[in-house]
């Protein structure tokens, strides 16, 4: 009955059927939501805006909280590290999940005030991963993104031999993934990267500045298409 009764209510909060596998122990179920219980009341007493049902872990860390919004059902977890600081502050739609020790950062340095983050709905961003926001990062709705990802939306001007290449500044372009994209584990996106709608990016593949056109799998290093999803036949050195 227990079980049946929690199925519902997250049903609820996601938006879609869900149901607890029947071969979870109850014993784990009643830990889990008392986990989850905590993290609740940690969330309300945060200072940080939402629209309810925000889970933050007490072992997660939240800089420049005012520039922080979350949307409804939205999980913090352990480990995370979060410096809002930005000019349009870090905004995480309805149902998104940051996974445990991910670290994102609004502004990497002090001289330049960094453009931030914006997660759309339904968006699960994975354990271990690193998001630099300074050229600003947008992530569209239904996206997944694997663990070990990390996203540099700033590079290093080196053109001068005669200048150190850490006073000669910073290119800022920014990187935009689409709806309903899939990053694999330990992908890594740099900066002026354009993903559209759509798209696959392999396990470890990294994705260098450019056009990645919807529906379309890419990976390598540096990621090329390897083949449109609608079609079983590989794209090869495309």
């Amino acid at each position: 009955m227990f079980i049946r009764i929690l199925n519902k209510l997250i049903s609820r909060w996601k938006g879609h059927d869900y149901k607890i596998d029947h071969r979870v122990p109850l014993y784990y179920v009643l830990l889990l939501v008392l986990d989850r219980m905590v993290m609740l009341a940690n969330g309300y007493i945060s200072g940080i805006s939402n629209n309810g049902l925000f889970f933050l872990s007490a072992k997660a860390k939240v800089k420049a909280r005012s520039k922080v919004k979350v949307g409804r059902s939205v999980t913090i977890a352990q480990g995370v590290f979060i410096d809002a600081l930005s000019e349009k502050g870090i905004w995480l739609g309805n149902n998104v999940s940051v996974g445990i020790n991910t670290r994102i950062e609004g502004t990497g340095n002090l001289q330049f005030l960094g453009k931030g983050m914006r997660v759309g709905n339904n968006v699960g961003l994975g354990y271990d991963s690193f998001y630099g926001c300074a050229g600003g990062i947008e992530i569209g709705d239904d996206t997944i993104i694997g663990n070990y990802v990390s996203f540099h939306s700033e590079n290093h001007v080196f053109d001068s031999l005669d200048v150190p290449i850490r006073l000669q500044g910073v290119t800022h372009k920014g990187i935009r993934i689409g709806k309903n994209c899939w990053i694999g584990a330990k992908a890594t996106i740099l900066d002026g990267a354009v993903i559209e709608d759509g798209c696959i990016i392999a396990a470890g593949a990294v994705v260098k500045a450019g056009l990645y056109t919807a529906n379309n799998v890419y990976g390598g290093v540096p990621a090329k298409l390897i083949r449109y999803r609608e079609e079983k036949e590989v794209y090869n050195g495309l």
